[in-house]
């Protein structure tokens, strides 16, 4: 694994663009590993240059969090690893106030990660899902009160809509509150609609996007291909896991390209499908998991190459969402009608490079001075 680290969106925080995922630590759900194997995962994360890594109060009943903590606790590396857990789902059925976004439950879910991860602080608080009760402004001041006491460092939405998160994000500016700093999302080859209003939402308000399920549930795993080829056999003969169902026609297509893409770089279609949603516009981490040291050591290895542009265009081409109104409406005939049959740049060039910027800003002074001069020049 390349050691490369990025700010998550509007804050200092360096983090791995490949994060730990611990969904699989326990064997609770019928599939995950056991706490030997869990360590092993977690060790060579660690020595491949990684810091950032992802749990939840409701993975494998409490048991990520618990092992998670001991294994941090052991390695002695709480100071750096960059810690993400979440809140949301009850583990008290018949108690409605034992789930959900609300401050009693949040609080409740934080003093209860607190303790399993052995720990007096949490990096990046995340809701996890949106209940659609809770009024945004309650989820908000509870963090930021949290934020101001210390027991977690910045915080995250997972699984809400565009709209929501927006939102979030206007009003902790407003209110000079801890802003939004990621949204963890589901995002692949073959599952591209967060591009619809997430990734120009985390763009505009700096919200970093964390990518969950990058491989779309193992379908680009490079286990199955269009073919029915592959180590788990013919995907649509009773696969595993509801695979079966993503077999729609567009996805077989995906798969055809991804298996071509990776056989021209010489690389698993694994790395490759991962290669390609982390250096997708606005991503800022993306999540991997495994069960197995040697699925963990090929997913390290996903940024190590390049794709070249006219492979990574194939893959986009061939995994392009069809447009949904009002899409429709953004691009032609119909932009031109709005600006009067003509071609109009974003910004002038050199607008981003602090070119063209106003009087009142500090680096604009030699450039301004300048124009000044040559103006006084010409009289």
């Amino acid at each position: 694994m390349t050691q490369e680290y990025c700010l998550l969106g509007r804050t200092g925080l360096r983090v791995s663009r490949l994060a730990l995922g611990t969904m699989t630590f326990g064997e609770q759900w019928g599939f995950g590993c056991d706490e030997a194997t869990a360590r092993t995962l977690f060790d060579r994360y660690l020595e491949a240059g990684g810091n950032f890594i992802d749990t939840a109060d409701a993975y494998t009943g409490g048991t990520s969090e618990r092992w998670l903590g001991r294994f941090i606790a052991d390695a002695g590396v709480r100071d750096h690893v960059v810690l993400a857990t979440k809140y949301s789902f009850t583990d008290r059925l018949g108690n409605p106030n034992a789930g959900g976004n609300h401050r009693k439950n949040l609080l409740r879910a934080l003093d209860a990660s607190l303790e399993r991860l052995g720990t007096d602080y949490i990096d990046l608080y995340i809701m996890h899902l949106w209940d659609r009760l809770t009024p945004v402004e309650e989820v908000l001041r509870t963090l930021d009160d949290q934020v101001r006491a210390g027991r977690i460092r910045h915080y995250a939405l997972s699984d809400v809509p565009a709209w929501y998160a927006a939102r979030a994000q206007t009003l902790a500016e407003a209110r000079g509150w801890e802003p939004v700093a990621a949204m963890q999302l589901e995002y692949s080859l073959a599952e591209r609609n967060i591009e619809r209003e997430h990734i120009p939402a985390g763009l505009a308000l700096d919200m970093g996007v964390m990518v969950w399920s990058p491989l779309c549930s193992g379908l680009l795993s490079g286990k199955y291909r269009a073919d029915g080829r592959g180590g788990e056999g013919r995907l649509s003969a009773g696969g595993r896991g509801g695979l079966e169902a993503r077999l729609t026609p567009r996805n077989l297509a995906i798969l055809a390209e991804l298996e071509r893409v990776s056989q021209a770089l010489g690389r698993p279609m694994a790395e490759v499908a991962l290669n390609w949603v982390a250096n997708r516009p606005g991503v800022a981490s993306v999540l991997v998991g495994a069960t197995r040291a040697e699925q963990l050591e090929s997913n390290l290895r996903a940024l190590d190459f390049d794709l070249p542009p006219e492979l990574y265009d194939a893959l986009d081409a061939a995994s392009a969402p069809r447009p949904q109104f009002p899409e429709t409406l953004f691009s032609d005939p119909f932009q031109r009608l709005v600006h009067g049959n003509t071609d109009v740049a974003d910004r002038p060039p050199g607008y981003d490079d602090g070119t063209w910027i106003t009087s009142g800003d500090e680096m604009a002074l030699p450039f301004i001075a300048e124009q000044a001069s040559r103006h006084e020049g010409n009289h």
